[in-house]
């Protein structure tokens, strides 16, 4: 009969597991918190009702940055996020169109973001949390380009 150590030695080695899509027995693959801010920020934009992403000052600093010649539009304005090896968390600032359902918005958000985190990524997503930081008004618009207007005319 074989001692315990004998039966170690002539068993079959155990391979090591795989732990996710992202660590395999060939290698690991990171991802930076930043490739999730655009896939998630991407992913909201999609979402009918969403006008805008982020708090006002926010938008303000991201409107003025696009003056910029060659400047790029920033799609993860409004996303911030927290990521471990194989989990991640997601929080999004919107504004809503006016009549828009905030309930229906935000879970439109919350699927086309987990949807498309999970499958470019291989990261669990364990929470999306939506922070609504204002309702855009019909008309708004017409009276943001007037007053830009008027601000160009004073400073000429």
């Amino acid at each position: 009969m074989a001692t315990p150590e004998e039966q170690k030695r002539s068993a079959p080695q155990e391979q090591p597991k795989k732990t996710g899509p992202l660590h395999t027995d060939r290698g690991d693959t990171t991802i930076e918190e930043t490739v999730v801010q655009k896939l998630a920020g991407m992913a909201t934009r999609e979402v009918p009702g969403v006008y805008a992403m982020g708090s006002a000052g926010r938008r303000a600093f991201s409107a003025l940055a696009e003056r910029i010649p060659g400047s790029q539009t920033n799609v993860s304005g409004g996303v911030s996020v927290e990521k471990g090896e194989r989990q991640t968390a997601i929080d999004v600032s919107i504004v809503v169109e006016y009549g828009a359902s905030v309930v229906d918005v935000s879970q439109g958000i919350r699927r086309n973001v987990i949807q498309s985190v999970e499958r470019a990524t291989g990261l669990e997503v364990i929470e999306v949390n939506i922070n609504v930081t204002d309702v855009h008004l019909p008309g708004e618009d017409q009276q943001d380009k007037q007053s830009q207007q008027d601000q160009k005319t004073e400073l000429q």
